[in-house]
């Protein structure tokens, strides 16, 4: 079985990497190994807004990986919202679209994961010392 190549990293961990590969002029190897993970996971993608230049060099990352290799983003925000992260409308557009098409998006609710599971350990911690 041959393994898969994933990358994880925050959306503003990346931007801010973009950013920096441009002004050394090593963007293109940056984005070049960016699109050979099988899977790339951009988490927290939606909190942050990010200046034009951000957006576009996340935009260029996507459509090296378009129909190529997978993107896992993970987000609290719905895609309605993401025009506060990408203040350009026709941008955000083209990042939804790329990002959705011929995707699947899974929705896990509202409720934080980090939060259900701090509940989850104090009512086991509550039951354990009743």
């Amino acid at each position: 079985m041959v393994g898969y190549r994933v990358r994880c990293t925050l959306a503003t961990k990346l931007v801010n990497e973009l950013v920096e590969a441009a002004d050394e002029k090593v963007l293109a190897k940056t984005i070049a190994r960016y699109g050979r993970a099988d899977i790339l996971a951009i988490d927290e993608l939606g909190y942050m807004e990010l200046d034009r230049r951000g957006a576009e060099l996340l935009f260029q990352v996507l459509t090296e990986r378009e129909e190529k290799n997978s993107v896992a983003i993970a987000s609290n925000e719905p895609f309605g919202g993401w025009t506060k992260t990408f203040t350009d409308p026709r941008l955000c557009a083209a990042i939804v679209d790329r990002l959705t098409f011929g995707g699947d998006i899974i929705e896990t609710g509202t409720e934080s994961y980090r939060l259900a599971t701090t509940r989850a350990r104090a009512a086991e911690k509550d039951a354990a010392t009743s």
